[in-house]
C-alpha cells in the first residue's frame, strides 16, 4: 500500500472541498432539455386558455343612442332608429369647407420669408455643429485617458450624425424655396412679391 504524500493529500482534499458541492449542485439542477419541455407545456396551457374577443362577443346595450345635434342635416326624427349598416356622416363633412386665404402679395412674401428663415436657421446651426465637431476632434487628439477619449468620441459621433441630418434639412429647405418660386412663376406672381 502506498502512502499519499502530504502534497497530494492536500490537493485531493482541496479539490474535493472546492468542486464536490458544485458537482452535486450541477446534478440537482434541471437540465436544459427539461426546462425547455416545461416552458413548452406552460405555453400550451396559456395558449389554450386565451380567447380573442370580437364585436360579436360584446353584449348589445339597451341604452338609447345619443341624439344627433339639432342642426345636423339629415338628422333622424327623435326616437327613430337608423337603418342597420347605415353610418352617420361626420359633422365636418356636412359643413362647407372653409376658403383658403387669398394669395395676395403679403401671402407670397410671408411664405417665402418663412422658408428663407428656416434655411438661414438650419445653416447657422450647421455651422455651429461643425465648430463643435472640430473642437471635439482637437480634444480627442489631446487626451491620453481612454475613458475621456471614449466619451469625446461618442459626443463627436452624435454631433456628426446630427450634422448629416441637418444637411438633409438644408437641402430640403432649398428645394422648398425653389418649389415656391416655381409655383409663383406658374401662378403669374410678379417676382417682386417674393422678396
Amino acid at each position: 500500500m502506498t502512502l499519499m504524500t502530504p502534497r497530494i493529500l492536500l490537493t485531493t482534499v482541496l479539490a474535493a472541498a472546492c468542486f464536490g458541492p458544485s458537482f452535486a449542485f450541477a446534478q440537482q439542477k434541471p437540465s436544459l432539455g427539461e426546462l425547455a419541455a416545461k416552458e413548452a407545456q406552460r405555453r400550451q396551457a396559456v395558449k389554450g386558455t386565451s380567447k380573442v374577443l370580437t364585436n360579436a362577443d360584446l353584449p348589445r346595450g339597451t341604452a338609447p343612442r345619443p341624439a344627433p345635434p339639432a342642426g345636423a342635416a339629415g338628422a333622424a326624427a327623435p326616437g327613430a332608429e337608423a337603418a342597420p349598416g347605415a353610418e352617420a356622416v361626420p359633422e365636418e363633412a356636412q359643413q362647407p369647407k372653409k376658403e383658403e386665404p387669398a394669395r395676395d402679395q403679403e401671402w407670397w412674401r410671408q411664405r417665402m420669408s418663412q422658408a428663407r428663415e428656416e434655411l438661414r436657421r438650419n445653416e447657422m446651426f450647421a455651422e455651429a455643429l461643425q465648430v463643435r465637431i472640430n473642437s471635439l476632434t482637437n480634444d480627442f487628439a489631446a487626451r491620453d485617458d481612454p475613458f475621456q477619449r471614449a466619451k469625446i468620441a461618442e459626443d463627436r459621433t452624435k454631433a456628426i450624425e446630427e450634422l448629416a441630418r441637418l444637411k438633409a434639412d438644408i437641402e430640403s429647405s432649398r428645394k422648398n424655396i425653389a418649389d415656391i418660386e416655381e409655383e409663383a412663376r406658374r401662378a403669374g406672381v410678379p417676382p417682386g412679391w417674393l422678396r
